[in-house]
């Protein structure tokens, strides 16, 4: 019998959403509830005649378009086939046998599987009521702690902390301790939350900024993530990356949603809109729902068995929501927030288990 390395052998798979079948609508994936703007579709379809040919591994045209509409040195920004990629070659990079990658309690899952395949150990630091705490993460870090990773807007919670929180949190880390900051839903709360206030933090060389496509730009399919990298740090990641990692289709795609503000932002506030309105309903039921920040909510209910029974009456209706055991939630569901019909459905099965 061929087997694996020990270590890879002892891990686990990366949790995977349950999409349930055919029938079945899914608010597990938090994809975008819009379409993609016109003029992306438009430019992945005309990419497509150029597909016998490699894609560009610089992103010339994607990094511009990126550069120009957040004020960014496009020198330093990376792409990659979504931010799972460039997350996990950091981790590749800078952690190994023996180092801490630290977290906190509702951090995004992928880290400590990027984590184990390099034998580095993944810890949590508390989080408060749901909210990320810059004392209780400089409490958490050791002398082993390599890099610090913080979700802002958080998932599964959709809370969100301000940028002097961030400021600090970096002012209070050693300087040999990497922080990374995935933004992955920042779109969400750009307009209050200035993104160059974080971007700047890049150039102290000790931080980077990660960003994707695939929530307020609606590309999720595309596969395009991007961050913002001191120089230094995005050489040796690209050491890592696969030269050929975003297709022809997918650059083009991308660049002109990156460029097409106007239908992102629009996306943005619609979702925005459905998604107030859905987490004042479920209030309304009695549900706990942190202020979101992003395109989901968590909706926290009286017990685990209430959490339970609404899975199985949102299934009933051919609805999927996202369970939440496997962050230690396991009295929540996490609902993306899609187009306002199927929003209602969601609310008469939750209403039909709470009254």
């Amino acid at each position: 019998m061929i087997r694996p390395v020990p270590h890879v052998g002892a891990m686990a798979a990366y949790a995977l959403a349950d999409l349930g079948d055919q029938q079945t609508i899914s608010l597990a994936q938090n994809e975008s509830a819009f379409p993609a703007s016109p003029a992306a579709i438009a430019a992945g379809k005309a990419a497509m005649g150029e597909l016998p040919l490699y894609p560009d591994p610089d992103w010339p045209d994607l990094r511009a378009a990126i550069a120009q509409v957040h004020g960014l040195d496009p020198a330093r920004i990376l792409c990659g086939a979504g931010s799972m990629e460039l997350i996990g070659c950091l981790i590749r990079a800078y952690a190994g046998p023996g180092d801490r990658v630290l977290g906190t309690d509702y951090g995004y899952a992928f880290v400590a599987s990027a984590s184990a395949q390099v034998q580095a150990d993944y810890i949590k630091a508390r989080e408060v009521d749901l909210t990320v705490s810059i004392d209780d993460i400089l409490d958490a870090v050791t002398p082993e702690t390599r890099i610090v990773f913080v979700c802002n807007p958080g998932n599964p919670t959709g809370t969100l902390i301000p940028n002097s929180d961030i400021q600090r949190l970096r002012e209070g880390l050693p300087a040999d301790v990497m922080l990374v900051i995935d933004q992955a839903y920042a779109e969400f709360s750009d307009q209050t939350h200035n993104p160059a206030e974080i971007f700047a933090l890049t150039d102290r060389g000790d931080t980077v900024v990660l960003r994707t496509f695939s929530k307020a730009y609606g590309l999720a399919g595309a596969r395009v993530g991007w961050g913002y990298f001191p120089p230094e740090i995005a050489s040796e990641l690209r050491k890592l990356l696969n030269p050929n990692n975003i297709s022809i289709a997918a650059q083009a795609a991308a660049s002109a949603a990156m460029r097409d503000q106007p239908h992102m932002k629009n996306v943005v506030s619609r979702t925005a809109e459905i998604r107030d309105r859905f987490a004042h309903d479920c209030q309304s039921l009695g549900l706990a729902v942190p202020e979101s920040h992003t395109n989901f909510v968590l909706l926290r209910f009286a017990s685990v068995e209430d959490a339970q029974r609404a899975d199985a009456a949102l299934r009933a209706d051919n609805l999927l929501m996202r369970g939440m055991g496997g962050y230690g939630l396991s009295d929540c569901l996490r609902a993306t927030i899609c187009q306002a019909p199927i929003m209602d459905r969601c609310l008469t099965a939750l209403k039909g288990v709470l009254r």
